[in-house]
Formats: C-alpha cells, structure tokens, sequence
C-alpha cells in the first residue's frame, strides 16, 4: 500500500482550537481575524497532500486570514514565507542557471586573473586549480561552453566544494549562517547587470520547464545533470489561496536574487516579495560581494538567506527589524503564521512560524528530526509532490549527529528547552 494512504484523512484538532490554547502560555503571534460571514477561500488541489495535511493548512487558513486580499480588518495581515527550491518547484533553480552560463559561456573572469576574489572562503588549493584549468585569455567572458576543462572545474568547486583533485574548495565559513557555494554562483555573476542576469535565468528558466521531466543535459566534459524544473500546482494553489485569504506571502531562497524574481512571478509572488541572495553593485554591476544582514556589513560576505541567516534576512526584509536584533528570535507577533521548506537549510525560520510548519520531505536530518518530534505540535510533513522519496530505511540520527555546528561539528538535535530530541523513524513516504 502506498504510504499517501496509509494514514486516513482524520481531521486533527483544528488550528484554532490549537492556538486558543496555545495563547495561554503566550505563544500565538498574530491573533486570528474575525469571524467572517463567508468561508475563507478554499485550497482546490487535494491530489498530493498526506494525511489531513490540507485540512490543517485549511483551518490555518481559516484561523488566521482576513479572507479579502489586502483587507486587514484593522489587523496586521499574517506573513507567510516559502522557501523556493524543491519547496515550490521541484528541482534547483539555482543549479539551472549555474548550468546555463556555462554552457553559454556567460561567466566573466575573475578581477586580475585572481580567483581569490570571487570567494573569501575558496582555499589556495581551489584558486591554484581554477587558474590552472581556466587560464587567462582575451575573452571577457570564460569559454566554458567550449574549454571543458574550465567548465569542469568550476562544476567541482561548485557542486562538490571541492577541486577536481578531492581538496576542500571552501573554508573558513560559518556552516550556519552562509554556504559558500551557494553564495558563489552569485558571486560568480560579477560584472553583468541585474537585467542581464534576470535575461539569463529567463532563458535557463524556458528551457528547464520546456524540458520533459527527466530530461539531461551535458555540461562540461562529461557531467550529466538535471534539465528540468517544474512548478508544484499544490504549492501555487496554496499560495494563491494565501493571498486570497489576506496573506502576506513571501518566497526566501539561497539562490541568487534576480533568479529568484524572475521563477518567483510564475508561481504568483512579486519580485519586492522574492529575498535570495543580495549582491552589492558598482556602478549598476554586480560585485562580488554580498550585502550584508543583521550585524554583518555589506561586503563582509558572511550571511546569507541560508538556516540561521533565512531568519536574519526575513526578520530584516519582512519585519524591519534592524541590526543585531534581526539574527535573533523574534516575539512572537513579529514572526510569520505559516512556513514552508525542504532542507536543513530551512530550519530555523520554520522554527519561527507561530502557526504552522510544512515540511516536504527530502530525508535531511535535522529538519526531519524536529518535524517528527513536532514539540508543539506544529509541524506537518508531506511527501514532494512529485517524484518523492521512498522510506529511509534507517532512523535519523537526531539523538548524536542531526544538527550541525558553526564550524561544521556533528551534535544532538536539541529542542528549544535544551532536551535532546530522540532519532525519529521516517513514517511520511511515498511508495
């Protein structure tokens, strides 16, 4: 039997019942709107959804929105937040663009022929590697699409943080807070406008949602990889839905930001709603350089929309909360009712919604740790809604090695009261 039916559709105790007793203890953030005297807009997909996965996300609806976009009823309207990739399309936009430049050769040289500039993180061994395998030309742009072996590396560094040669491509980074590969794709876009890099992901954007499902491509020498990227329809119902229902909504990805925008307006959401990764410009070109969040000053490149630097950016972006203040756990009135993720790298502005937590499930330790432990009985796991993953047969190892440290350490999932989160067994799958 197919685990998406093997646990009826029974209706839990609905949110707002939740929240009422929840706000005894002082846990609610936003207060549930009025009565309405019609039902809030209705979710119109059901195939996909896990158990009564979208009666709860229903009742949250019901709970907590005004059921009139842009109609507050003198309220606040309740934030949501996404995450982007593999949460609301399946796939990495990210690594379709990072594909596209190289294959159009669309990746401009480092300042000085120095790779050392592109990452404060790339090790010595990296920048030697990258020299080694894209030397210096006339070119303004690397001829990736041609020179395998400079494409080839820079796919190593990339998708595997490290060279061709096995050494580490990164160091020196706080494993919290910024992924220094993720960070290098924007990094890499040095020297084109934001326009530009909007014109590229707008044609990586075309030919991954044109490409048939399980479609690959060659980019380098010899590195297969994925071609195709589709949108969720369950995730745009619910988002749609969302706004409808008064709903602020916003998408955080640890992509860069002009792909963002531009894969954001598909699923509904406005570029000013869309916070990926910032670069700093100079003269309207994009630098190497990252802004900064919270205590962090532009260019000191070490936040970005990634685990605890998704929080700092939400609570700067969406809250206005400034400064030092804005990597910190907010009250629970600054703080959004609903989220939605796929990855470690989501987990603490999931740990931040007040409402609801939906979890699709990509078997990533910590994230599934904190989801089946569900302290509070706000977590909700769905399978993805395409292709998804099969049970992981072994638990996850929340109790000794799930979460990871600032500087990369292997530790204990711990709840918020300090107690050690026990390994959890995996029971939301497909197949």
């Amino acid at each position: 039997m197919s685990a998406l039916s093997a646990v009826p559709a029974v209706r839990r105790l609905p949110v707002l019942a939740a929240a009422l007793s929840m706000a005894a203890a002082g846990l609610v953030a936003a207060q549930p709107a009025e009565a309405h005297p019609v039902r809030c807009p209705q979710l119109t997909i059901s195939q996909g959804w896990f158990g009564d996965n979208q009666d709860r996300i229903q009742d949250l609806i019901d709970t907590y929105g005004t059921c009139e976009a842009g109609a507050g009823h003198g309220k606040k309207e309740p934030v949501a937040v996404f995450d982007w990739d593999n949460t609301v399309v399946k796939n990495d936009v990210g690594d379709a663009t990072m594909y596209w430049l190289l294959r159009h050769s669309k990746i401009q040289r480092p300042a000085r022929g120095d790779w050392r500039t592109t990452s404060r993180y790339l090790t010595k061994d990296a920048a030697t590697a990258l020299s080694a395998a894209c030397p210096a030309g006339p070119s303004k742009t690397l001829p990736t699409a041609s020179d395998t072996r400079c494409a080839d590396e820079i796919l190593a560094v990339y998708g595997e943080g490290a060279t061709s040669a096995g050494t580490a491509a990164f160091a020196g980074y706080d494993r919290r807070t910024i992924e220094p590969s993720y960070a290098w794709l924007a990094q890499l876009l040095h020297g084109w406008t934001p326009a530009q890099v909007r014109s590229f992901a707008a044609a990586a954007r075309a030919e991954n949602l044109s490409a048939p499902a399980d479609a690959v491509q060659t980019v380098g020498s010899n590195t297969k990889a994925t071609a195709w990227v589709r949108y969720y329809d369950q995730q745009r119902d619910l988002i749609r839905t969302l706004q409808r229902a008064g709903f602020d909504v916003w998408i955080t990805s640890a992509s860069p930001e002009p792909v963002v925008d531009v894969w954001a307006r598909g699923a509904g959401v406005d570029p000013d709603h869309a916070i990926g990764i910032r670069s700093t410009t100079e003269h309207g070109r994009i630098t190497s350089h990252l802004v900064g969040c919270g205590s962090a000053k532009d260019g000191d490149d070490s936040v970005i929309t990634y685990i605890d630097g998704k929080r700092c950016w939400i609570n700067q972006e969406i809250f206005g909360v400034r400064g030092a203040a804005a990597e910190r756990v907010q009250p629970a009135g600054r703080r959004q009712v609903f989220a939605a993720g796929d990855s470690d790298t989501d987990v603490s502005f999931l740990r931040d919604a007040t409402g609801l937590r939906l979890v699709l499930n990509r078997n990533k330790n910590e994230l599934m740790c904190r989801a089946y432990d569900d302290s509070d009985g706000r977590w909700i796991v769905n399978p993805m809604f395409i292709e998804p993953k099969g049970r992981k047969t072994a638990p996850y190892p929340c109790a000794t090695t799930g979460y990871t440290g600032h500087d990369g350490t292997p530790a204990p999932v711990r709840r918020a009261d300090g107690s050690v989160v026990p390994d959890q067994r995996d029971s939301v799958y497909a197949g």
